[in-house]
């Protein structure tokens, strides 16, 4: 199991490095455009997107200190996975959580300084991955601010499909 949790990781890096091929073809000024129907620019999109993981990884770490009982991620995280799964692929608009709105998100960046922090924060989950006991491949730890606690299949299922919506956002604000 943490195997395969392990190989979805991977698949998800790898959709951010190919956002980051795609977006070089982009200048900084392009990619801090802020959309003519107001949002966020391409560069705060990434940042609402990385700062949702590093926040994610934060809190698992810290119930991670406390040695917790964790429930094993059954019908219940599955269930809870797949509505927000469902969500991310509605068209509708969703407030996003506090932690993680514009008002921490960057005014200005460069794709040089987005990319660093998005690896950094990959990297982190890639290593928590490799490092995290086999014991836990099966536990609800994960807990999405709206959807509740649900296992580590379903968080990756989110991160893919909070990408995804994202990625649209991206491409239209670089587009308008």
């Amino acid at each position: 199991m943490k195997e395969a949790l392990k190989r979805r990781n991977e698949r998800y890096n790898q959709l951010i490095n190919n956002l980051f091929t795609e977006m070089e073809a982009h200048s900084d000024a392009v990619l801090n455009r802020q959309p003519a129907r107001g949002g966020w620019s391409a560069l705060q999109t990434m940042h609402h997107l990385i700062l949702s993981e590093e926040l994610s990884l934060a809190y698992v770490k810290k119930k991670l200190s406390f040695s917790p009982d964790l429930e094993h991620a059954g019908l219940g995280a599955r269930w809870r996975g797949f509505l927000l799964w469902l969500s991310m692929n509605v068209p509708l608009k969703f407030e996003a959580p506090k932690a993680v709105s514009k008002e921490y998100l960057p005014a200005q960046s460069t794709l040089a300084e987005t990319r660093a922090r998005w690896q950094k924060a990959r990297a982190d989950w890639t290593d928590f991955f490799a490092q995290m006991p086999d014991s836990l491949a099966d536990k609800a730890l994960y807990k999405h601010p709206r959807a509740g606690r649900m296992g580590w299949f379903q968080m990756m299922g989110f991160f893919e499909a909070h990408f995804k919506r994202h990625l649209k956002q991206i491409r239209s604000a670089i587009g308008d």
